[in-house]
């Protein structure tokens, strides 16, 4: 997936997921987008208000996406958020 950080304008964490059709249907684009959602409200956001970061962030799905399980979506999105945190 594409992670993107910027700072954010309205003083609080945002989140925004995209996916894409990647010649998927509309009920595995949802539950892809259901997942990244999920993990944004219960792991990114709560790690950023801990570290005092207001950032927007906008989750893009690859195809593999699609494909992964909700542990290996939370690994990467808390990796690309650990990345952010060290710079």
């Amino acid at each position: 997936m594409d992670v993107f950080f910027a700072p954010s304008p309205s003083g609080r964490s945002r989140i925004g997921v995209v996916t894409p059709r990647h010649g998927r249907g509309a009920v595995e684009r949802n539950l892809v987008r259901r997942r990244l959602t999920e993990i944004a409200r219960i792991h990114v956001l709560p790690a950023l208000e801990t570290r005092r970061l207001e950032l927007d962030l906008v989750v893009r799905a690859k195809p593999a996406a699609y494909d992964a399980s909700y542990q290996r979506l939370r690994v990467a999105l808390m990796d690309s958020l650990e990345t952010v945190c060290e710079d």
